[in-house]
């Protein structure tokens, strides 16, 4: 599928600057593009000064839509949502189980969370501070 979808895009790539082209050139011909009446339903800022031909209106379209199909088709498969699925395809998978750093690997995704030190106690490390600041430190 990559191959294709590669190519999917690569032509949706190609139509879409052809159209943004054809539409760069088509607004400057004065004589071709005769102004449009204002519009009922768009504000004038948004109302377009020219009008563009219905091919290139179509070109535009299907290369957003092969643009679209191709990225769709060249996304990597999804990842399952489901926890206990999830979960079991971590526990199960090699890598997984194999420790390669201190707190990393184990097939558990959250060990370090389980393992980590519990909360400091602030008021022993006061103590131990003031006994520190009271002996002085003397070089």
């Amino acid at each position: 599928m990559g191959a294709i979808a590669a190519l999917i895009n690569l032509f949706g790539g190609v139509l879409l600057a052809h159209a943004v082209y054809s539409a760069y050139e088509h607004s400057l011909l004065p004589t071709s593009s005769l102004p449009t009446k204002p519009s009922t339903l768009l504000p004038q800022s948004l109302d377009p000064k020219t009008n563009l031909p219905t091919d290139i209106t179509l070109e535009t379209l299907l290369s957003a839509c092969l643009l679209c199909i191709g990225t769709v088709l060249s996304s990597p498969g999804l990842k399952p949502i489901q926890w206990n699925v999830w979960a079991g395809n971590v526990e199960r998978s090699l890598d997984a189980r194999q420790m390669k750093q201190v707190g990393v690997g184990g097939g558990n995704p959250y060990a370090g969370l389980e393992e980590r030190p519990g909360f400091v106690d602030i008021r022993a490390a006061r103590r131990e501070f003031g006994e520190w600041v009271k002996e002085g430190v003397r070089p």
